[in-house]
């Protein structure tokens, strides 16, 4: 199912039948999503202050909203994280009434601990991710969302660069300054600079802590708030049947390209191919990310590196599937970019081989598969 949005694009999030929560960055579009989704839903905005407030202090006061609604029709809390005692009346109501919910946010961070047993199996959980090349369609721009990204919210601006700009800035003041998740607010800043060099690379967390001169404990929990906020994720090493001794550290990735890009200091001492190639990856493996939870697909994303320093981007595995992924942000074909695949191979012979690359034309050689990397994005969902 796919559900056609104003601008005009074509969403692959596929709703469930029961209570749901749908998380996911902000400026996603998720708000927007559900008003098209369930449009006769009661919508209970947790982004209103007045709202916020009145909750907080009375938290059956959903109870009255749920009830005076009629029957059969869903509602939808936004942000929920904001007033997570409304887990508790949503899971008795879910019991009672047969009440079905809908819940969203964009931090998962208080909900974790209070919303366990919810998370159980009374609403399963969803996540919307910024705009894949399939549902853009025609649409779609490379170079574009390699420069700005494709989170809606900075996809469908007249000036992306702007959007860019505050959109850190507003996770900062809404999600981390209001919320108390930290202390030193300017600490944090300095962080999410410093941590933007390791997009597309392993983590090294004493680097990172050196580099913005925060204690290292200190950025292991900014780095769980930047997880928690949906803004970036990570890689495990792919360590099934391991005949190679393998890295330890995880491979960090912001969630988006213009995020990436937004909070990377460049200058003149920068090569464009380091941040471009960074960029693309970063954007190969968010879509193969989105792509994977839309399909409620029995696959995880991992990477592969030898402690010699032979590594593959991406791996994927699961039910039905095991493909190891290179990504070149070049449009040569050059037999030392296979290097790291044909390793892999040597260990995984089952396994499929494929380059993503800048080049125009699809090619196979010797069981590598080399995909121009439009082509293979516009796969993803189709």
């Amino acid at each position: 199912m796919t559900v056609k949005m104003h601008d005009p694009v074509e969403r692959s999030f596929r709703p469930p039948v029961g209570s749901y929560f749908l998380f996911g960055p902000r400026g996603t579009g998720k708000t927007t999503l559900l008003r098209v989704l369930h449009p006769d839903a009661v919508f209970v905005d947790l982004l209103d202050p007045a709202t916020t407030r009145e909750l907080f202090a009375r938290p059956e006061r959903l109870t009255e909203i749920s009830r005076a609604a009629p029957a059969g029709v869903p509602i939808v809390v936004d942000e929920v994280q904001r007033v997570p005692e409304l887990l508790t009346v949503v899971h008795a109501l879910i019991e009672s009434d047969g009440r079905r919910f809908i819940l969203t946010g964009s931090s998962a961070r208080k909900l974790r601990r209070a919303g366990q047993d919810l998370l159980a199996g009374r609403a399963v959980l969803h996540t919307l991710h910024p705009f894949t090349a399939a549902e853009l369609g025609e649409r779609f721009d490379l170079d574009r969302a390699l420069s700005h990204g494709t989170i809606p919210l900075v996809w469908s601006s007249s000036d992306p660069d702007d959007v860019l700009r505050s959109y850190a800035a507003l996770y900062v003041r809404e999600e981390v300054q209001q919320e108390g998740l930290v202390r030193n607010v300017g600490s944090f800043s300095r962080f999410l600079e410093a941590v933007s060099f390791s997009h597309a690379s392993l983590l090294n967390v004493s680097a990172v802590s050196r580099e913005c001169a925060v204690e290292r404990k200190t950025v292991a929990a900014y780095l769980d708030i930047l997880h928690d906020l949906l803004l970036a994720f990570s890689l495990r090493v792919f360590t099934k049947r391991a005949s190679r001794a393998l890295v330890g550290h995880r491979k960090f990735y912001l969630v988006d390209p213009g995020v990436f890009r937004s909070l990377r200091p460049s200058g003149p001492l920068d090569r464009p191919e380091e941040i471009g190639g960074a960029a693309l990856e970063g954007l190969v493996i968010s879509m193969l990310r989105a792509d994977i939870a839309y399909r409620n697909a029995d696959e995880e994303l991992f990477f592969w590196r030898t402690r010699s320093g032979v590594e593959v981007d991406c791996v994927v595995y699961g039910r039905g599937r095991f493909e190891a992924i290179e990504v070149k942000n070049s449009d040569r074909v050059r037999p030392e970019d296979e290097r790291g695949l044909r390793a892999f191979l040597s260990d995984y012979p089952e396994a499929r081989a494929t380059i993503v690359y800048r080049g125009e034309r699809p090619l196979e050689r010797s069981g590598v598969r080399w995909v121009p990397v439009e082509t293979f994005l516009r796969s993803l969902g189709s």
